[in-house]
């Protein structure tokens, strides 16, 4: 049987080539947003969905937390990892000192803000819901737009790539993606658990006694970051990547004393950690 993969569409973002890294032989469905690629595990349309979460130079991906925190009961089943190589594409004959108009996905604007500032730091900034749709956007467009997105959505919307590789750093630009569905994935020895918690109250060392439940175990802690509640202004949710898989014994033991101390926990999964044995 076919596994059925929605990602963050249309044709040619940087999501869809994750998915077909992840499912070279599966069926990959376009979705319009993050929501909308739950949405569609959820009711059954895919078997999995695959989101970014995390860039090397932009962070968290907000949109992906939000959805794991309060909208969403899937589980994280795999993460990905994907060099993200960044263009500038824009419609055949048009010119770098043509352009007025730049449409990309907020994170490919953030990842290429050096290189916006520096040689276009004059044109309108246009958000668009992923950097394919931004490229699709230009078949519409006059000459003086472009848009940032891959070699795969140039081809694919017969763009012209004015310039190659301008994002905001030397080094590899990464992005970690998940794969989501409705259990997460069995022990392989080379796991990653993630998790978020919060409190009813604030006191010195609430922060401090959590973390010390992972350390007294000799759990490592591989991310831990902040979101607000929604609830009130200076109050956050903890979001936590440990290693090992939440059946492992000492992962367990520190999650049961963590459950004594917060007034809310939610597992968003067990996975192999990305470049572990079981995951390549």
């Amino acid at each position: 049987m076919v596994t059925r993969v929605a990602y963050l569409g249309p044709p040619g973002t940087f999501t869809e080539a994750a998915a077909l890294d992840y499912a070279p032989e599966g069926l990959l469905l376009p979705y319009p947003s993050v929501a909308s690629v739950a949405a569609a595990v959820d009711l059954g349309e895919a078997d999995e969905g695959v989101v970014a979460i995390e860039n090397s130079l932009e962070g968290s991906v907000t949109d992906t937390l939000d959805l794991l925190i309060h909208d969403s009961t899937l589980f994280i089943r795999r993460e990905l990892v994907l060099v993200i190589d960044h263009c500038l594409l824009a419609r055949p004959g048009a010119q770098l000192s043509d352009i007025k108009v730049v449409y990309s996905h907020p994170q490919a604007l953030g990842q290429c803000r050096k290189f916006l500032g520096q040689y276009l730091p004059n044109v309108q900034i246009v958000a668009a819901l992923s950097t394919a749709a931004a490229v699709e956007e230009l078949q519409n467009r006059c000459d003086n737009a472009a848009a940032i997105g891959n070699l795969r959505a140039a081809e694919i919307y017969q763009m012209e790539v004015l310039i190659q590789g301008i994002q905001d750093t030397t080094n590899p630009n990464l992005t970690r993606f998940i794969v989501l569905a409705h259990s997460d994935h069995p022990v392989t020895g080379e796991d990653k658990t993630s998790f978020c918690f919060t409190f009813d109250d604030d006191r010195p060392g609430l922060l401090y006694e959590v973390m010390g439940e992972f350390a007294r175990r000799g759990i490592n802690m591989a991310k831990v970051e902040s979101r607000p509640t929604r609830q009130t202004l200076g109050r956050y949710i903890f979001l936590i990547d440990v290693d090992g898989h939440r059946e492992d014994t000492r992962v367990i033991e520190a999650l049961e004393a963590l459950r004594t101390q917060v007034s809310m926990i939610k597992i968003f999964g067990s996975y192999p950690r990305y470049g572990a044995a079981s995951d390549l």
